[in-house]
């Protein structure tokens, strides 16, 4: 089997699991997240854009129901030994395949939770669930059970983001290289992409952002390359991602001369993220990282240009977001603990002047401070 876990880890998972559903009084959990598979089991696939999930008894009981073509997928990536099959056909409906192997479980009249929060989970297959199982037994949303469990991270999670992070660093070490007036963005992303897969690495859960010019303002991918010019800015959000674990990272890169309002929307940007590792730590909360953010920001009077987040958990994820739910934004009442990997970013993007300035890192949560993973320091970058 290709299991990048042991399975002593693997059966630690599911106990912490069968014991917080025990909490939850939940009978069974129905899967639909591909990244809780993965965590709870090694399976890998991208199958989940079609109908699978895997269901969880709080005894321990674990059965998968997919499609054909995930069947050897499973058997060789992961610890799962019972596996159904749903036949692909005309008007298939297989929430009614799912409501027969619930029954041959012994889990009519119980209490079920679901997945729904997830890009597994379609809106059609939400109602096709729900007409089958609202008499079936009690249903519950159960969509961050499994997802808080992944914030904190094992020490062989915690060395798969560590090797994720050296990735994210060789990329930019490969953006630079190539980063200087006429060159084309085209190369600049092959460049990154190739030094993660040259290191063993793996697809990232999402594009990369590069834009350059008017779109390096933007925070998410598009289409289309330009090349840049002698005076230009090129903003880059990327992770190095290994066993699907991963690194985020952000910076806008200066071409040419910087402008002045580059440098004050950098300063903002370096003072805002070295005050928030003060409050990354135990004690504090997600909330309390975006306070520490907005306060500092809105202070230089920049409100107009800042988001309404700054970071985000990171872990094992599969496409279309590496972003995991736990976010740094207001009201946020989730624990900083230790051995969680988030991603801090500050994003300033002035529409006035046409200025964008970005800088971020993942860093490892500790008992006390916490641990940058990059080697690059948060240094102003101008070419």
């Amino acid at each position: 089997m290709a299991l990048h876990f042991e399975k002593a880890e693997f059966a630690r998972r599911l106990a912490r699991l069968t014991e917080k559903m025990k909490e939850e009084k939940l009978d069974a959990l129905l899967l639909f997240a591909q990244e809780s598979m993965y965590w709870l089991t090694g399976y890998d696939t991208f199958g989940y854009c079609f109908f699978q999930t895997l269901v969880v008894k709080s005894d321990g009981t674990m059965a998968l129901i997919t499609r054909s073509a995930d069947l050897r997928q499973a058997r060789h990536t992961s610890i799962l030994e019972d596996i159904h099959i749903w036949v692909d056909r005309v008007n298939a409906d297989p929430t009614l395949d799912l409501k027969n192997l619930l029954v041959e479980m012994d889990l009519l009249g119980a209490r079920i939770g679901v997945e729904y929060d997830t890009h597994g989970m379609t809106g059609r297959v939400a109602r096709l669930l729900d007409a089958q199982l609202t008499t079936f037994g009690q249903i519950v949303d159960a969509s961050y059970l499994v997802s808080r469990l992944r914030l904190i991270k094992s020490p062989t999670e915690v060395a798969y983001v560590e090797r994720a992070s050296v990735l994210a660093d060789d990329a930019l070490d490969a953006a630079i290289r190539l980063t200087k007036p006429s060159a084309d963005e085209a190369d600049i992303l092959a460049a990154m992409q190739g030094a993660i897969f040259s290191g063993g690495g793996d697809y990232p859960a999402n594009e990369f952002i590069i834009g350059s010019g008017a779109d390096a303002l933007l925070c998410r991918y598009k289409a289309g390359r330009r090349k840049l010019d002698a005076n230009d800015q090129l903003t880059l959000e990327w992770a190095g991602a290994y066993a699907h674990y991963h690194a985020a990272m952000m910076r806008t890169i200066v071409i040419g001369d910087p402008t002045h309002r580059h440098r004050e929307l950098y300063n903002a940007c370096r003072e805002t993220i070295e005050a928030i590792e003060t409050v990354l730590k135990p004690g504090q909360t997600f909330g309390d990282v975006f306070d520490m953010h907005a306060r500092i920001i809105d202070e230089r009077g920049l409100a107009r240009h800042r988001l309404n987040a700054c970071g985000y958990s990171l872990g094992a994820r599969f496409s279309p977001s590496w972003m995991e739910h736990q976010m740094f934004h207001v009201g946020n009442p989730q624990p900083i603990e230790p051995n969680m990997s988030l991603f801090v970013h500050m994003i300033i993007a002035d529409s006035d002047t046409g200025t964008a300035m970005t800088l971020g890192q993942t860093y490892l949560t500790t008992a006390d401070a916490p641990r940058a993973l990059s080697r690059h320091p948060l240094d102003f970058i101008g070419l």
